[in-house]
């Protein structure tokens, strides 16, 4: 999995971030560009919930999107 650069995660459509509406947060918005960046923000999702920095609901919607991700929807 590549880095993304900062201009890069910016240019990112919310429709491929996890938490479209967490720009600037604790753990990030879950940016989803390609598949390796969705199975990457699903891991670091179930890390994040244990910690308790998002929610069970906020994890489900960072799974959802990463599935549509990979099946190239």
């Amino acid at each position: 999995m590549a880095k993304l650069t900062v201009k890069q995660r910016n240019a990112t459509p919310k429709s491929k971030m996890g938490l479209p509406g967490r720009k600037k947060s604790k753990t990030g918005s879950f940016p989803m560009p390609d598949k390796s960046h969705a199975r990457a923000a699903e891991m670091d999702a179930g890390i994040s919930e244990k910690k308790g920095h998002i929610t069970p609901m906020q994890k489900a919607m960072i799974d959802n999107r990463a599935r549509k991700v990979l099946a190239g929807k």
